[in-house]
């Protein structure tokens, strides 16, 4: 991967990519994407209004939907599908002020890591609360809240997100 280079790559109309962006090979970006600190794999395609936060990681041939915010901590490995819309948490207890009163800093606040292994799939509207780890070829229904670890090959939907069922590895969803 490679850091952006503005005067190498072009950067589509109306994004910010942060020269601080690693990219891979073939990565596909579309308008109205604000990318920082972040780090995305070969053959990847960012969608339209996806904001992709610092120390956030992207792997290869992954397809990441329309609207989606992925915030820091969160690692996607290869091969996964984001949905429209698809939001991950990274902060268990949420503020904007300390106690005193005084705006939260990056001091006040602890990330909590969030893990998508291969191949697995998280549908439109998905919430995904911080600390989770997604199993590999998982299937997260549209619209579901993950609120705690969904093992490999198995498919959840509802909120909170319950296990449907298995799928075979060979069979898919």
């Amino acid at each position: 991967m490679r850091a952006v280079r503005k005067s190498r790559r072009a950067v589509p109309e109306f994004s910010r990519i942060a020269a601080d962006v690693k990219l891979g090979k073939d990565v596909k970006i579309f308008r109205f994407v604000n990318l920082y600190g972040c780090s995305i794999g070969d053959g990847s395609r960012i969608g339209t209004f996806v904001e992709i936060q610092k120390n956030a990681k992207v792997g290869k041939r992954c397809k990441i939907s329309s609207h989606a915010f992925i915030c820091e901590g969160v690692t996607i490995e290869d091969e996964c599908f984001i949905g429209h819309h698809v939001v991950f948490i990274n902060d268990r207890y949420p503020g904007a002020v300390t106690s005193s009163g005084r705006l939260q800093a990056k001091a006040d606040w602890k990330v909590v890591e969030t893990w998508v292994c291969r191949g697995a799939s998280i549908g439109s509207g998905a919430v995904i609360l911080c600390g989770v780890t997604i199993g590999e070829s998982a299937l997260v229904g549209a619209g579901s809240v993950v609120t705690k670890d969904v093992p490999p090959y198995t498919v959840v939907a509802g909120n909170p997100a319950k296990e449907l069922r298995k799928v075979s590895p060979t069979s898919g969803p």
